[in-house]
């Protein structure tokens, strides 16, 4: 039996029919306005209607608190005696210790220890601990790409806006660094303008470890080199002081200003001598003065800067004392764009100022020696680094003319072919020659103010930059800017020695064209006279046959 089920639906309610081929276009409904509906119609005007579909966040901020570095010191008193033993009293201490040493538990203790001691030794003796595996052995050539970091940012915490203008390094490696505060721009100092300046501690950033308050603005700083505790200072009024920071803040003696410079003391150095006392400093008052820091009331010694054969007085503004180089030798930067070499003990007194290097169109700034060719300097000054050869009038090595000017430069105390150089821009460069000289082999962008100074640690991976705004960023390279590369020191060489040579062909080119030429200007010379004789010699013959044809006539 078939069952069937009969859905019933009206038509209307199935839709419209489907039609599978195309037709025209087909009114299906009509519907007019209702004019009723319309005089209910309101517009509001204006209408303003927000809509916000970003979910509603909150912003907040948390700032850590900073870690507060403190030195604080500690004394040691010699203890663990009896009470009724006098450790000062050497009687006292003598009688206790033959009483001890009678001890029979002394005796056993020590028996007892002998034996652990015994073994202890002897295998000391067997292996050497301190035995270097690799001495002598240089590094394979790094393929990291230079790069530099930077550690921490030392602010100056004085009001006010002052230039970072000198920085020096702690000579027994510790991080601290000296950084001398001043403002330099002639007439610009406010009226309470702060004096101190400031020693750094890298690992505590925010807070300096000594304060320096002289007289009047530090405008150059250097520690000593045999008492670290003493800090030598040129001041911003032409005065020499020394601190001692175990006696205080304030300087412990200072030259009287009517026997120091006129002008600011913008370098100096301590010399190589017996007692560590002696230095020297230069200014833009044309004058070098030598100091020894037990009898500040006068200068031991002074010098004039003059060239040879001129009266012209030249202004000093960087200082160069290397005594590799010899320990009376020194060189000098001036403000007219010169470089000096000078003798403290020449055999005659006109022969203290020596050799002089014209060639940078502004102040030269920087100037140092090559740690590992002292016969070699770098001299910084307007757009341009250069290289010189102590027996050259001309530099052996000139880099590219820079956009911006340049305030400074040093050499690398690890590598002899990297040198650094600071710009006016907030940009250091650093340039390899062992790899190429055209270009700087890394740029760093310190700051967006003037860099003012520079200071490389003897370790070479970090350096000090000062800049015009009173920062002083301090910056770590990478390995392969600080450690020597296989055979650097041969091919440095080579390069130097190469450029030498091409110089001296130069000047012997040079006085060889000026030798042809004065011998041209000689002949040229004679040949003027002969032809002046001949005319004469003509003028007479012509008169005296004049005169014989006229007695002739007559």
């Amino acid at each position: 039996m078939e069952i069937y089920h009969q859905y019933v639906r009206l038509r209307k309610d199935f839709g419209r029919y489907p039609v599978f081929v195309d037709e025209g276009a087909e009114m299906l409904a009509d519907i007019r306005p209702n004019e009723e509906h319309a005089k209910e119609h309101i517009e509001r005007n204006p209408v303003t209607t927000v809509a916000q579909v970003v979910p509603e966040m909150s912003e907040h901020e948390v700032n850590t608190t900073a870690v507060v570095f403190a030195t604080k010191a500690m004394n040691h008193v010699e203890g663990g005696w009896p009470k009724e033993v006098d450790y000062t009293e050497a009687e006292h201490v003598i009688r206790y210790r033959k009483k001890v040493e009678k001890d029979e538990e002394y005796i056993k203790s020590v028996t007892a220890l002998g034996a652990v001691i015994e073994d202890l030794v002897k295998a000391n003796n067997a292996v050497d601990i301190y035995e270097e595996y690799f001495a002598g052995k240089i590094l394979e050539q790094s393929t990291e790409a230079p790069s530099a970091k930077t550690l921490a940012v030392l602010r100056d915490p004085s009001k006010g806006k002052r230039g970072a203008q000198y920085l020096s390094w702690h000579p027994d490696g510790s991080r601290k660094v000296a950084v001398a505060y001043s403002i330099l721009e002639f007439q610009q100092q406010p009226d309470n303008c702060p004096m101190s300046s400031y020693i750094w501690d890298v690992s505590n950033p925010n807070t300096p470890d000594f304060e320096l308050t002289p007289q009047s603005q530090l405008t150059s700083i250097n520690f000593n080199l045999k008492d670290t505790s003493l800090v030598g200072a040129g001041q911003y009024n032409g005065q020499f002081a020394y601190f001692d920071m175990r006696k205080g803040s304030t300087p412990v003696e200072a030259s009287p200003i009517e026997h120091s410079h006129r002008d600011p003391v913008y370098d100096f150095a301590w010399l190589q001598s017996k007692t560590g006392t002696e230095c020297m400093s230069v200014s833009t008052d044309g004058s070098v003065l030598w100091w020894d820091i037990r009898k500040l009331g006068e200068p031991t010694e002074s010098l004039t800067l003059k060239e040879r054969g001129s009266e012209t007085i030249l202004g000093a503004m960087s200082l160069e004392y290397n005594p590799q180089a010899g320990p009376t030798k020194f060189m000098i930067g001036t403000e007219q764009g010169n470089i000096m070499t000078c003798n403290r003990k020449a055999k005659n007194p006109q022969d203290r100022v020596g050799a002089s290097f014209p060639g940078h169109h502004g102040p030269v700034y920087g100037l140092v020696r090559n740690p590992f060719y002292p016969k070699y300097f770098l001299s910084i000054g307007d757009w341009t680094a250069r290289i010189w050869n102590e027996d050259l009038k001309t530099p052996i090595m000139t880099s590219k003319y820079h956009s911006s000017y340049l305030t400074g430069g040093r050499w690398s105390p690890t590598r002899p072919g990297v040198f650094y150089t600071i710009k006016m821009d907030g940009c250091l460069d650093v340039w390899d020659y062992f790899y190429k000289q055209n270009d700087p082999t890394l740029q760093v962008q310190v700051t967006d103010q003037p860099l003012t100074s520079l200071r490389v640690m003897d370790s070479g991976r970090i350096a000090a930059v000062g800049s015009a705004d009173g920062t002083t960023t301090i910056v770590q390279f990478s390995d392969g800017l600080v450690d020597i590369q296989p055979n650097e020191k041969q091919a440095l060489t080579s390069i130097f020695e190469r450029e030498t040579n091409r110089e001296k062909n130069l000047e012997k080119a040079v006085k060889e064209a000026k030798v042809k030429a004065r011998k041209e200007a000689a002949k040229t010379s004679e040949s003027d006279k002969d032809r002046a004789l001949d005319e004469q010699d003509i003028l007479k013959l012509e008169k005296e046959f004049r005169d014989s044809i006229e007695g002739t006539a007559h």
